[in-house]
């Protein structure tokens, strides 16, 4: 994902000042070199990264962080506060007129996730902010584009409107203005026409549309795979339309993530979307702060917590949740907490969301991780329900007909249901420790050890 390799750099620049007394000269060039070179790699405009680091020196070195308890931690937040600003600060919101219709152009060049990136955020507006979209295919140079967002739009039930590939962009345009207001719909998504490369006669026609239906907002298209070229496009553009905002696609990918960090600062552009899939709901509005909050490995825990509201049962959930600490926990809860957990995404990008978790994301193997979840949900549907209510009732030749019928072995149903135990087993006790008022670091202990497969040597402290 885009600003991996970034966080990573930044955060062992900031283990050079980490826990030390004070700041002083020495350990502080040290840090900005690491994080001189880590944006630099990232791909940050070199412009950028020297502004950049002469701001976070000449904040360090201020009176606050030299009298400050831990000075490393004041870096760290000035560093923190910094990439927010190179980010835009606060979230750019769409400008929605409070009276009549709202109207979106979506630009950009082919390839950049242009026409997906409209139904995503037709998705958007439609379930979060409750508006009434009306999309609109004005993209005829490409006319697959027209059925592709008829496509999309009838899966996320937003009506589409089109004139064909015979009628002009323009003229698509106006006619969809007047039977949006006739429908009443109050905000309208214009997909327009793409190239391969900026040319006179795009623009042109971008321009013409936007003189005909005055444009509340013109958001550009940017693909986060082509790093600094997202500035160049973003500039480009900016210069022959009043461009609103940015949407950043494909930012579930390898890319550096520089681009994103440097065309704000550059174009003045905000980037108001981010494309981090390509399901129709990956896109998320852009939030400054959670960024920064992500790129410095504390976490997002906000965005998990909004993701998990929308993709999960919460109601279930919370049921299974009472149920397991009442010990009475059974295999169709774990089933479900399974499939609550696959609906949130990889793991890896899940556990980037928690604080103090970044770090070990990258040691979890997506594809692995996946394997081994469909493993065990096939071994627990392939049991009958009294099965999987009391698992202690299965004999060898119950675990035979259910290794046969997942597809496992033996040895993998016998793990499995010795993973059960341990998680019942571990649940009563949390839930006895409840009742009683209070946690026991000795019981703590012991139940780490039992969901380990391990016998304690020595005393844990535990903090709470």
């Amino acid at each position: 994902m885009a600003f991996d390799s970034l966080s990573e750099r930044l955060n062992k620049a900031f283990k050079n000042i980490s826990g030390q007394g004070k700041l002083t000269d020495n350990n502080m060039e040290i840090m900005l070199k690491e994080i001189r070179i880590a944006l630099l790699e990232a791909d940050v405009n070199y412009r950028i990264v020297k502004d950049f680091l002469e701001t976070v020196k000449e904040k360090s070195k201020g009176q606050e962080v030299l009298d400050s308890v831990d000075p490393g931690q004041m870096v760290v937040k000035i560093v923190h506060d910094e990439i927010i600003t190179l980010l835009g600060e606060s979230k750019a919101d769409i400008n929605f007129k409070d009276e009549g219709i709202t109207s979106v152009m979506m630009v950009g060049l082919q390839g950049t996730g242009k026409t997906t990136s409209v139904a995503k955020i037709a998705n958007i507006l439609k379930n979060k902010l409750n508006k009434k979209v009306l999309l609109v295919a004005a993209d005829i140079v490409r006319p697959a584009a027209i059925e592709q967002l008829k496509t999309l739009g009838e899966s996320i039930d937003v009506e589409v409107f089109s004139l064909g590939s015979e009628v002009n962009a323009v003229d698509t345009s106006i006619k969809a203005l007047e039977y949006a207001r006739e429908k009443d719909f109050d905000t309208v998504l214009i997909d327009t026409a793409g190239r391969l490369h900026i040319d006179e006669d795009l623009m042109k026609e971008l321009q013409n549309i936007n003189e005909s239906i005055k444009a509340d907002e013109i958001l550009l298209s940017v693909d986060a795979m082509t790093g600094q070229d997202i500035v160049n496009v973003a500039k480009s553009f900016s210069e022959q339309l009043p461009i609103t905002g940015l949407v950043v696609t494909k930012f579930d990918g390898d890319s550096r993530g520089g681009g994103v960090l440097s065309v704000r600062s550059i174009t003045q552009v905000p980037i108001k979307f981010v494309g981090q899939g390509e399901k129709i709901e990956d896109m998320d509005m852009f939030y400054p702060e959670r960024m920064a909050d992500r790129i410095l490995g504390m976490g997002d825990i906000v965005s998990f917590v909004e993701h998990a509201q929308e993709k999960m049962d919460m109601e279930e959930a919370e049921k299974s949740a009472q149920r397991m600490l009442e010990g009475t926990f059974t295999m169709n809860d774990m089933l479900f907490q399974l499939e609550q957990t696959t609906k949130l995404g990889p793991l890896s990008g899940v556990m980037k969301m928690l604080p103090g978790m970044s770090n070990f994301a990258n040691q979890f193997n997506d594809e692995d991780a996946n394997k081994q979840l469909s493993k065990t949900k096939a071994i627990i549907q392939s049991m009958t329900k009294a099965e999987r209510n009391d698992p202690s009732i299965l004999r060898s030749s119950h675990k035979r007909r259910i290794a046969k019928g997942s597809g496992t072995s033996i040895n993998e149903v016998n793990k499995l249901i010795n993973q059960y135990g341990k998680m019942q087993q571990m649940f009563k006790q949390i839930g006895s420790i409840q009742k009683k008022g209070g946690f026991d670091e000795n019981t703590l202990n012991k139940m780490m050890n039992q969901m380990q497969g391990k016998v304690p040597t020595q005393k844990r402290k535990w903090k709470f």
